[in-house]
């Protein structure tokens, strides 16, 4: 069977497994695990950042930042498919007390002028705008790369009016690998930044989120009040460290397979796929014109071998990860080709 359907289902290699079995450990909520702490050493120099906390996931990542950056009855502008919204569960809710104003990108990517009208005016009728949150790469638009200079003029909104920004990067070293452009550069716009290591990074486990020192001993308490408290968490931390030195720059492969598949979709009948769009290790692409549900086609691409997961009821997403081959994703096209054209 050919996994497409996320690049979260990844397994540890055993070179990385083995790294994970020699990890020097110690408790983590006492600050006393040296390769959690030399895992988040690494990530807050990556980044360009003061410090960094590990997470148990991207999604907790997230919601930390909500919380930091806001009260109870505050708003938060998000793009209208962004993760934090889509993907955890009313948490920004429910957990942090704040409303969600969405706005409908371009391949889920904002733009300054869009974010700038949504801001509330300063008048007790409204909720307060505290926090901004961005996504890059973006997961339902396709694996957008978010272009720097774009990035940069939503922040001179937000630094205008006082307003702080995070920036959702699960899949940031992706955008880092397909725009050449330095972790750091893209995090110096942002007071907090997240990224995963469960996704194209290959690990079995956990995020960070990256600070000045001020904001992670504050994040440091929030994530003990969420239960993210972790112990000997090191053996986690030591397939990061991996991770970090052995997977960032092969996405380049994740993003050649990616191509190669949209390449192949915008050939066959009925379905609408841009190839341009295919940045990074994201493909997403529609196939209302074919008449059959997404459902339809999920069961017969799952017969065949092939697992994708459904955008809409029209739309399936595939994404490339490390463990799947050149070869595999041949098959793969073979396989859509079959059911799709058949």
């Amino acid at each position: 069977m050919i996994d497409l359907r996320s690049d979260t289902v990844t397994k540890p290699s055993p070179a990385m497994r083995e790294a994970m079995a020699k990890a020097e450990v110690g408790d983590d909520v006492f600050g006393e695990d040296p390769t959690v702490n030399r895992l988040q050493d690494t990530a807050a120099r990556l980044l360009g950042k003061e410090a960094a906390l590990f997470v148990p996931s991207g999604t907790m990542a997230n919601q930390l930042a909500v919380r930091l950056h806001t009260r109870p009855g505050d708003e938060i502008i998000v793009e209208a498919g962004a993760h934090v919204v889509r993907y955890e569960s009313g948490a920004a809710a429910g957990l942090s007390g704040v409303q969600t104003c969405w706005l409908q990108g371009v391949r889920g990517l904002l733009a300054a002028d869009q974010v700038d009208a949504a801001i509330r005016p300063p008048d007790y009728h409204n909720p307060p705008t505290t926090l901004i949150c961005l996504e890059n790469t973006h997961n339902r638009g396709g694996g957008t790369v978010y272009p720097l200079d774009q990035i940069k003029a939503i922040r001179k909104v937000a630094a205008a009016r006082g307003i702080a920004m995070h920036l959702d990067g699960a899949r940031l070293f992706n955008a880092v690998v397909a725009a050449g452009i330095p972790a750091a550069d893209y995090a110096r716009h942002f007071e907090t930044v997240s990224f995963c290591l469960s996704k194209g990074l290959g690990a079995p486990v956990g995020s960070l989120i990256c600070a000045d020192k001020e904001r992670i001993v504050k994040l440091r308490r929030l994530r003990k009040m969420f239960g993210g408290g972790m112990r000997q968490a090191g053996i986690l931390a030591a397939a990061g460290l991996y991770a970090l030195d052995h997977n960032i720059a092969r996405l380049a492969e994740d993003h050649a397979h990616a191509k190669r598949l949209a390449a192949a979709l915008a050939e066959l009948p009925g379905v609408r796929i841009d190839p341009a769009h295919a940045e990074t290790n994201i493909v997403v692409f529609d196939i209302g014109e074919t008449r059959r549900t997404a459902d339809e086609v999920l069961a017969a691409l799952k017969a065949a071998g092939l697992l994708l997961v459904p955008f809409s009821k029209t739309t399936l997403r595939a994404v490339t990860h490390l463990d799947v081959s050149s070869d595999q994703i041949e098959q793969a096209c073979a396989i859509l080709k079959k059911v799709l054209a058949g």
